[in-house]
């Protein structure tokens, strides 16, 4: 494979590379970026945004990735970087960013310590959050411009939930609509159709049960807050671990929900970007075998 292209026409860089090697998969392209083996006539660079010209030579030297010099806390783990997303996979326990007292570990300070140990100008952004004491796939954007365009088009995607929950459902699958009052900062409450709610809509499927609990998917339709905890708790399945909306058991110390899986485009050249991720053991031992 000849490492070397010639531009034929104006183009930023990621889009060419991508029309430029096609025999390479998206995922290494961006690590060629990440790691400095791109160069264009010459010089180094890691923007995948960069303009180029007619005419300019675009050079692959592939190396190896530098050692990581901010290794993350136990249990987090970053599943995909690039130079506009992050997706990170969080155990319990953890919030998304810190609270107004600044106390808690937060997933954003941890991942501003890691873009920041490469370049101390890159920043993270918010694109969404999870309970503490929910686990699971969380994404953050690593541009402002990027953090629009994820927000834009939250509701196209495909977010998917696994809960243990008490009791069983009357249906083995269905839809929950309700509408959600989220005026209270503490606790969500399904309520009338009025100007101080919103409609949520959650999707949902038996995928197992026993011992007096069951195991189910869930997927979202829209994404209000404590959504998925409030409709499971008027369906009189609240989640394990949940006793602020009705659970009586709390056999692992933590809400038994776990964010397992997210389909989106991504922000800059909309290539179908789709990760999962396996119930942790500590909810799988709460299920018969």
């Amino acid at each position: 494979m000849s490492l070397q292209r010639l531009v034929s026409k104006p183009a930023p860089l990621l889009p060419f590379l991508f029309t430029a090697y096609p025999e390479v998969k998206k995922t290494k392209v961006r690590l060629w970026l990440k790691h400095g083996a791109v160069h264009v006539n010459g010089t180094s660079t890691k923007r995948h945004d960069h303009a180029l010209a007619r005419g300019d030579k675009i050079t692959i030297r592939p190396q190896k990735a530098p050692p990581d010099t901010s290794p993350l806390p136990p249990g987090l783990r970053i599943l995909h970087e690039d130079g506009a997303v992050l997706v990170v996979e969080k155990p319990a326990g953890w919030l998304t960013i810190a609270k107004d007292s600044g106390k808690g570990r937060n997933i954003y300070s941890v991942l501003m310590d890691h873009v920041r140990s490469a370049n101390p100008k890159l920043k993270v952004w918010i694109v969404h959050r999870l309970d503490r004491e929910t686990s699971g796939l969380i994404v953050f954007a690593k541009t402002e411009g990027a953090k629009r365009t994820l927000q834009q088009h939250w509701q196209e995607f495909d977010k998917r939930y696994l809960a243990v929950v008490e009791g069983v459902p009357k249906e083995a699958k269905g839809t929950i609509r309700s509408y959600l009052d989220e005026s209270n900062p503490m606790r969500v409450y399904s309520s009338a159709q009025s100007e101080d709610t919103r409609e949520a809509v959650t999707h949902y499927q038996v995928l197992k049960q026993g011992q007096g609990r069951s195991l189910i998917q869930l997927t979202l339709e829209t994404g209000r807050r404590h959504q998925i905890r409030v409709q499971l708790s008027d369906a009189r399945c609240p989640v394990v671990g949940d006793p602020r909306y009705g659970a009586k058991t709390d056999p692992v110390g933590r809400l038994a929900l776990h964010a397992s899986h997210l389909s989106f485009r991504h922000p800059v050249d909309g290539s179908r970007m789709t990760f999962d991720s396996a119930l942790p053991k500590d909810l799988a031992a709460l299920l018969p075998k």
